[in-house]
């Protein structure tokens, strides 16, 4: 039996390293906007911190620009600090029902 619980322990270590694998693979900029980029960001909402997908919908309809549509508009102002505070290095514009993140290029 000690040998299946090594096993056991060692694949659920796999698991998790693959996920965090993933997760840090998914947030890598490459210069393309994607919704990835932003969709966990953890929001103040309601007292307490929720990740920004469950708050609004994210698309990327142009190549270089994220569209955050929250679903309350009384969070846009905790989903700008957000972004703000995060290390992504963007400044989002807000227009009063959405908000806009330009993605610049990457340089070499």
């Amino acid at each position: 039996m000690a040998l299946e619980d090594l096993l056991a322990q060692t694949e659920a270590r796999f698991r998790k390293a693959i996920d965090a694998l993933r997760h840090d693979i998914a947030t890598v900029r490459t210069g393309r906007a994607a919704p990835s980029l932003v969709e966990n960001l953890q929001v103040e909402a309601y007292g307490t911190d929720t990740p920004l997908i469950q708050l609004a919908a994210i698309s990327a309809p142009e190549p270089r620009q994220i569209v955050i549509q929250p679903w309350d508009k009384g969070l846009i102002k905790s989903i700008e600090k957000a972004i703000t505070a995060s290390d992504l290095g963007l400044a989002p514009s807000n227009d009063g029902n959405l908000i806009r993140l330009n993605i610049p290029a990457l340089n070499e």
